[in-house]
């Protein structure tokens, strides 16, 4: 292949990619979107209650009625910011459902479609529900803003050849499983978490921060939850700081969205 054609390849390439972007629905950020929003849920739903399948649900009913609790407050308030301001189509096929898994890692996750798992090892440092709130709207803030579908179509590309996520599921590759649970952080033992950037954890703050102040949370205790996150776990941090890192540079920038969070504080 001569130089021109390279050229070409690229530009065709770069058109392709063009073509493949959407708008981030809440900042208006594009991104890259390989796969459909069907496809995403979908699949979702199938990996979600596969993992139920393979792991013990909390039995303790004071905290599962807590995660349910907080969850419908983080997801009523979604649903009405998102009606607010005309966009609750991109809610289409959304089934919410929060589950409290018995494990000891500080971890909670949101696959697309409203599909939630919060791991009782965080509840010592979540303290409150509180601090339960500034977890659930994080995490739902990444479901929501499409972070999954952002990261799945970087991976397709990547790792899969830019095959469809369809194409790659029905080979049933374990890279492809691989890869989807990677991208939740569900368990060290799957392998690399595939991280979030900064500026989509940036974006999750700060729709988490809006979130949960509409349900009713004050945003402020997002300050002590990620100080208390971040000296957690001592020499190792905690599983769900490894996609969620907790800096001082990190809790500036939440300092400087409080002011905004709290015009939707709604006591």
């Amino acid at each position: 292949m001569n130089k021109l054609q390279v050229r070409i390849l690229g530009v065709v390439c770069a058109m392709l990619l063009l073509q493949s972007c959407s708008l981030v629905p809440l900042t208006g950020r594009r991104q890259l979107s390989l796969v459909s929003d069907a496809d995403m849920i979908s699949t979702s739903f199938a990996q979600y209650n596969q993992f139920l399948s393979e792991h013990a649900l909390s039995r303790d009913a004071g905290q599962k009625n807590m995660v349910n609790r907080v969850g419908n407050n983080i997801k009523n308030a979604v649903v009405t910011y998102f009606a607010q301001n005309g966009m609750s189509n991109e809610l289409a096929g959304f089934q919410w459902e929060f589950n409290l898994i018995e494990d000891k890692q500080a971890n909670a996750w949101c696959m697309p479609g409203g599909k939630v798992v919060v791991y009782s090892g965080i509840l010592p440092i979540t303290l409150d529900e509180t601090g339960l709130a500034v977890v659930l709207g994080h995490e739902i803030a990444h479901a929501v803003a499409k972070h999954s579908n952002e990261r799945m179509s970087q991976a397709l590309l990547t790792q899969l050849g830019g095959q469809t996520l369809a194409a790659a599921l029905q080979q049933e590759n374990q890279q492809t499983q691989n890869v989807w649970m990677s991208l939740f952080g569900a368990g060290a033992q799957i392998g690399a978490i595939l991280p979030n950037s900064r500026l989509q954890e940036s974006e999750a703050d700060h729709l988490g921060l809006v979130f949960m102040a509409m349900a009713g949370y004050d945003p402020h205790g997002a300050i002590s939850f990620w100080q208390r996150m971040s000296q957690g776990g001592g020499q190792s941090p905690p599983e769900f700081l490894s996609t969620h890192p907790s800096d001082s540079n990190r809790i500036r920038e939440i300092e400087s969205d409080i002011p905004e969070a709290m015009k939707y504080y709604k006591r």
